[in-house]
């Protein structure tokens, strides 16, 4: 019996009342508690060394899950992380007690994980030493299987039949000791993930699309970590209204303040400064601490000794010369915006505007997001720099190079041909 299965039969989780009339949907059956009860916090090394030895004995594919503190702590650490697997139950292992996890990692390499919104959880989970060598996506699964909604409760909603209670997903994390109700609902998160995957399994496979989804899937266990983003002061929210280089210095030394701030107290830099604070601050340009105080964010409530911290920013933004002042934007690493395309380079324009089209019409044949078909960008840059005298194979060939899977480029290469080759 599977766990779904388990589930369903214990008439404890479901909620009282009668069964629906017969001409509407089952209500989703709530899942209230995990069905071994909430698992112990593992938080030492010996009940790790327990957790290990349960996992690498047990079978099958692994459910794993991590909760980070976005918000509230510095950085995108994990502050628990949620396992499932048959033959070993559910485990909650916390990350402060038990910081490194490589030997939980090691356990479960050549085993498939199975994580929701996998691009989320990988990066804090290999700051802790676990790193898969396969997974399933069970997002991005919803995704390619044409799924309107594809949240985790949704999916386990509308796959399974079962609702999970999501009021949770946002909590601080780092809290110490965690609460009960939080520990269940973490618990809960990874209880059918198992079930869930086997179902978009079987359902990709009507459709066709599991060989889609595991290319994709396998690219996602196989990609190297993101390299550092540049110039991320760059994208403090409200930033298209400054206008002035001058004005862009004052951001720069604000965040730039900000985070090491943050970092030394570990806290999210929104809690240390506002990012409208430092937008306000930037357009004004204050000559003094008052006048930053009569500024929003700044207010008689920020003591003195912030305040001159924040001030003192703005007047080394004020104090650089021009030379070394940040330029309006980033140097575009690709084609210009398409918005431009008809001015800059007309025949370009028409390229762009024929292959959005077929592939905006295939997506919808196939039931499919259009960006998981293909990346805007990646036909961006095919229809702004085409191969010379494009031919079926060297269209192929620079879908390629731009990181499309083969199944992308089977599906995406015909039409983007047939674009780049029309009659101007």
């Amino acid at each position: 019996m599977t766990d779904a299965q388990e589930t369903a039969a214990d008439t404890s989780l479901r909620t009282t009342g009668g069964a629906p009339p017969d001409d509407v949907a089952p209500a989703p059956i709530p899942l209230l508690e995990p069905r071994e009860g909430i698992p112990p916090v593992v938080a030492s090394d010996d009940a790790l060394a327990g957790v290990i030895a349960a996992f690498a004995a047990g079978s099958g594919p692994v459910a794993v899950d991590a909760e980070r503190a976005s918000g509230y702590r510095y950085g995108q650490r994990a502050y628990l992380v949620q396992l499932r697997r048959d033959g070993a139950g559910s485990a909650l292992v916390d990350p402060v007690g038990c910081p490194d996890l490589s030997g939980l990692g090691e356990a479960l390499r050549g085993t498939e994980w199975i994580l929701h919104a996998a691009t989320q959880d990988l990066p804090c989970l290999r700051e802790i030493g676990m790193t898969p060598t396969g997974l399933f996506d069970t997002e991005l699964a919803g995704r390619l299987a044409g799924f309107p909604r594809v949240g985790l409760g949704a999916m386990v909603e509308n796959v399974l039949g079962y609702s999970l209670e999501k009021g949770h997903s946002a909590v601080d994390w780092s809290t110490r000791p965690l609460p009960e109700p939080w520990l269940r609902y973490a618990a809960l998160d990874v209880e059918l993930l198992i079930d869930l995957r086997n179902a978009l399994e079987d359902e990709l496979d009507r459709q066709g699309k599991l060989e889609w989804a595991q290319e994709e899937f396998s690219a996602i266990a196989s990609a190297p970590p993101a390299p550092p983003r540049q110039d991320p002061w760059r994208r403090t929210s409200g930033m298209h209204k400054v206008r002035r280089r001058r004005q862009m210095a004052v951001v720069r030394e604000l965040w730039n303040a900000r985070d090491q701030i943050a970092r030394r107290r570990d806290i999210s830099p929104g809690k240390v400064l506002g990012d409208a604070a430092i937008i306000e601050a930037a357009l004004s340009l204050p000559a003094n601490t008052q006048a930053l105080t009569a500024l929003t964010g700044f207010g008689p409530r920020m003591g003195r000794r912030h305040l001159e911290q924040w001030q003192a920013a703005v007047d080394r933004a004020k104090a650089l010369p021009d030379t070394e002042l940040p330029q309006p934007g980033q140097a575009l690493a690709g084609p210009p915006p398409p918005r431009a395309w008809a001015d800059k380079d007309p025949a370009a324009a028409a390229r762009l505007s024929a292959a959005r089209a077929a592939v905006s019409a295939l997506a919808e044949r196939l039931h499919l997001p259009q960006e998981n078909l293909i990346t805007p960008d990646t036909v961006r840059r095919v229809c702004w720099e085409p191969p010379k005298n494009p031919t079926p194979e060297t269209v192929e060939s620079a879908l390629a190079g731009y990181g499309a899977r083969h199944w992308q480029i089977e599906q995406v290469a015909p039409l983007l041909y047939r674009a780049l080759t029309q009659p101007s």
